[in-house]
């Protein structure tokens, strides 16, 4: 059985850091692409940040750019995501997905299988 499970939102101020992780169980973690996802409220959950099984390759939501890094360390069966320069409008759930095995860049919520259980993150202006 999978599992994921996120950690590390809260509240911070407008131009702070928060670094959120998600631990994953239930599968070789080192041959799954990881995502992660936000929803706001009354919106859909979209794209933020996806790495490769590998570690090689990595992709962003423009709206991040230059300011969240996503990254994993799989001894540790864990996906990272450091969001730095944070705005009110970061404010959100924020979810890590499991994709297909060795898939590549996804970045469509319908590409994972799994997810976890959301981390709220709230930016205060």
């Amino acid at each position: 059985q999978v599992q994921l499970v996120e950690s590390g939102g809260g509240l911070v101020q407008a131009g702070g850091s928060l670094r959120l992780s998600c631990a994953a169980s239930g599968r070789t973690f080192s041959n799954y692409p990881m995502g992660w996802f936000r929803q706001a409220p009354g919106k859909e959950r979209v794209f933020v940040a996806v790495i490769t099984w590998s570690g090689g390759t990595t992709n962003y939501a423009d709206s991040v750019k230059g300011r969240f890094t996503i990254s994993r360390e799989n001894a540790k069966n864990t996906v990272y995501l450091q969001m730095n320069s944070l705005k009110p409008e970061d404010t959100a759930v924020y979810y890590c997905g499991i994709g297909g095995f060795r898939r590549g860049i996804l970045v469509r919520v319908e590409d994972y299988d799994y997810w976890g259980q959301g981390t709220q993150v709230t930016v205060s202006s």
